[in-house]
């Protein structure tokens, strides 16, 4: 097979595993909005804003303990070989158990913190999702090297399937908040013993390799202080809104947040299977080719977001309308207000996986480091001085002022795209003028 024919088949492996990851998780999100259809008549506007301060706690817990293992097999050399696989797996393990100790370490702190009594005894159960995943066969980790992404795709949506039937049926008979931590358990077992059996390929087994280890963390230790800044990024709206608004109010808040963030959860999904097997076999600097073909397929990737994004702001009243009762209106501006806010954050998007595919794991974690900052900042200060709506408002401007920053990072790697950039920046500012002028009225009343 020729070189032409290599980067031909990759590419093609790209897109047809972007598209069955695009589409698993499209269905994912409709099991969850299904499921949160039914739960949120089974249950209380509150029960969701707890789970929400437990997902966050339980997030952070992940994120600041990192270490990069998957993308360090997707970029290593030695990331087919057993003895890398299992030092790589023996460290998933310890940290699995460390983080269910941690989050019974936590849990009293954290309902102190909030003012919510149900975290103390929450934590601990919901924490063994944390302990049970940290079993994952690095099976999984070797399919995304390859892009092989099918049988994982699948299994991974069929865990979730099984964790949402187990929580609506305990919902159903308890109509206790217990139903949702009990059910992420739950899936959290489906999915591994899913993975252990559906997969192909030899059962891990605890191994310290020295060499493997000090690759590991090398690589790792940027990651770890990344994935940190990370959770600021990810969760940082949560925390922080939990000491602003009620449980009640955050439950809804959570809600829309859920509505809202699709295209971009799903688009993140996608670029973190696809995008450093390409940016490390075939950098756009390499060859025009490349970058023409990187150059296609980010312009449809972003159209594609911020068209999905914009739909979801012009429809989020009536979404909440005819899905909801009427505790959950409230649900309807915020749906607008945070796909509004995550506009900016597509034109850059991706552009950090190839710092990872070339290894900079320093780069990568001063670019998070600078966007949490910035993100965390302007959140606060809008919270403070503008409620829900300064808060947005905040995040959406902190998230424009750092893409020059992510642009230089992608420039220092060859993969900066100006002419991208111009496109996705002109589409991503008119639609953020045209549907914020048409519901100024209702983002105006969210920082009351």
């Amino acid at each position: 097979m020729t070189g032409t024919d290599n980067r031909r088949g990759l590419f093609s492996r790209a897109l047809s595993g972007g598209a069955l990851t695009a589409g698993a998780y499209a269905a994912a999100q409709a099991l969850r909005l299904a499921s949160n259809l039914v739960l949120t008549r089974l249950l209380f506007p509150e029960a969701f804003g707890v789970m929400a301060l437990v997902t966050v706690v339980l997030v952070g817990l992940q994120m600041f303990s990192d270490a990069g293992i998957g993308p360090a097999i997707s970029r290593s050399p030695r990331g087919d070989e057993p003895d890398f696989l299992n030092t790589a797996w023996t460290v998933n393990v310890i940290r699995g158990g460390l983080l269910w100790l941690l989050s019974c370490a936590l849990a009293w702190p954290a309902a102190q913190l909030y003012a919510v009594p149900d975290l103390t005894a929450l934590l601990p159960v919901a924490g063994l999702s944390l302990l049970i995943a940290g079993f994952s066969p690095t099976r999984i980790d070797t399919a995304n090297r390859h892009l092989l992404l099918g049988r994982v795709t699948v299994l991974d949506l069929a865990a979730q399937a099984l964790g949402i039937a187990a929580m609506i049926l305990l919902a159903w008979a308890t109509g206790s908040i217990w139903s949702l931590a009990a059910g992420a358990v739950a899936g959290a077992v489906a999915r591994l013993l899913l993975m252990h059996y559906g997969l192909p390929g030899p059962t891990n087994r605890f191994r310290w390799e020295p060499e493997a280890a000090r690759e590991l963390v090398q690589f790792g230790k940027w990651i770890f202080l990344s994935t940190a800044c990370g959770f600021l990024l990810a969760q940082g709206d949560k925390a922080i809104l939990g000491l602003y608004l009620t449980m009640t109010e955050l439950g809804i808040y959570n809600i829309g947040w859920f509505l809202a963030s699709f295209p971009m959860l799903m688009a993140g999904t996608v670029v973190s299977r696809i995008m450093i097997p390409l940016y490390r076999d075939h950098p756009p600097a390499a060859s025009e080719a490349n970058l023409r073909r990187m150059r296609r397929l980010k312009i449809g990737l972003s159209v594609a977001v911020l068209l999905m994004l914009a739909a979801m702001a012009l429809a989020g009243g009536p979404l909440v309308r005819v899905m909801y009762d009427d505790r959950y209106l409230a649900a309807g501006a915020i749906v607008t207000a945070v796909a509004l806010a995550q506009m900016p954050a597509v034109i850059g998007m991706g552009y950090d996986q190839a710092a990872l595919a070339a290894g900079d794991g320093r780069g990568f974690f001063l670019l998070l480091a600078a966007k949490a900052a910035l993100q965390t900042a302007a959140f606060l200060l809008g919270a403070h001085f503008g409620g829900l709506g300064g808060a947005l408002l905040g995040q959406g401007l902190a998230l424009a002022l750092a893409h020059p920053l992510i642009g230089w990072l992608a420039w220092r790697h060859g993969a900066w795209d100006a002419r991208h950039d111009l496109i996705a920046g002109v589409l991503a500012l008119l639609l953020v003028l045209a549907i914020g002028a048409l519901f100024r009225a209702d983002l105006a009343a969210l920082g009351g």
